[in-house]
């Protein structure tokens, strides 16, 4: 049994089609949907892909030839004493950085917004925008340029710090190297990146606060809440996808840190105290010729970095989730 489609009906079906496919429809695909995508499959998936591949040879980075070796360099990674070493020094980075640099950030900018006078309207100290000023200052010298300088102030015989601890009669750290020695540089390193990223953070959560209304403080007052108990039950509770959202981005910086520790122990420190998973790929790739080795590492710094943003996201929403619970309590 055949079925016929009557001429009617073929030609509404031609009309409809002729009106989706209008040069405003076409164009807007094309340029808000093919355009995005092919750049993004091109430049940002492709070289990902092509990444991949590449750790799974013994490519040296210089020859047009290579044999694959599979998961061999990923086997490998595992017992590499020296990359599990750097590991844990990323690691440690991420963990400590972010949390210390934030907390800093986050005292200050309470103080300078809502740390005035305890009479009258809630308004922060006097001067506030020369504190903000002074604490940005830091964050627009680049990085390279903070590691250097901090390597020639942490310089044992000539630099300002010791000279400083000597003026005041802490004669001990005539000559103390704060970057050579292994109880002390990977807490003098970690120092330079706060020191680098606080004024920022600052600034971040200062625009954060100003948009509480001044109402809520002004009732929490009147509740008798003292400043302590206003910045941790009111302002942080307030901030706090922004505060996740500075956790996240400054936890990725310290996972890499390739730049500040470059320049303040370019060899990894004493005993690879402050080696990274950076510095190692990077020693890995341009000075042993292993770029397939090298690959894996990023590779391994990549899944890395994707691991540690999901636990930040999913320990800040289990923090906001017990949060709402005790308001609805």
């Amino acid at each position: 049994m055949t079925t016929t489609t009557a001429p009617g009906s073929l030609r509404r079906r031609a009309a409809r089609l002729r009106h989706r496919l209008t040069f405003d429809r076409v164009s807007f695909v094309a340029v808000f949907l093919l355009l995005p995508v092919t750049v993004f499959v091109v430049f940002c998936l492709s070289p990902n892909i092509q990444a991949l591949y590449f750790a799974m040879t013994d490519w040296s980075g210089f020859s047009p030839t290579m044999n694959f070796v599979g998961l061999d360099n990923f086997a490998k990674l595992f017992t590499d004493e020296k990359f599990l070493l750097s590991f844990r020094n990323s690691a440690v980075l991420a963990l400590v950085v972010p949390t210390i640099t934030l907390a800093t950030a986050f005292a200050i900018s309470a103080v300078v917004t809502t740390g005035g006078p305890s009479i009258g309207p809630v308004r922060g100290l006097k001067g506030g925008g020369f504190h903000r000023v002074v604490a940005f200052f830091p964050y627009t010298v680049p990085a390279i340029v903070v590691g250097l300088i901090w390597a020639q102030v942490y310089d044992p015989n000539a630099g300002l710090l010791n000279g400083f601890l000597v003026w005041l009669g802490l004669d001990q750290f005539a000559g103390f190297p704060w970057v050579g020695d292994v109880r002390a540089a990977m807490p003098a390193s970690m120092f330079v990146i706060m020191w680098g990223f606080v004024g920022f953070y600052t600034v971040l959560f200062v625009a954060a606060i100003k948009g509480i209304p001044a109402e809520t403080y002004e009732a929490a007052r009147l509740d008798g809440a003292g400043r302590f108990r206003t910045a941790l039950s009111i302002t942080l509770p307030q901030i706090l996808d922004s505060v996740q959202t500075a956790y996240i981005y400054l936890g990725l910086v310290a996972l890499d840190a390739f730049v500040y520790m470059q320049a303040m122990n370019p060899q990894g420190g004493p005993e690879y105290a402050t080696l990274t998973m950076s510095q190692l790929l990077y020693q890995t790739a341009f000075q042993k010729g292993q770029f397939g080795y090298a690959t894996a590492m990023g590779v391994a710094l990549a899944a890395v970095t994707m691991v540690y943003a999901l636990i930040i996201f999913i320990i800040f929403r289990l923090i906001k989730g017990h949060d709402t619970g005790v308001r609805r309590a």
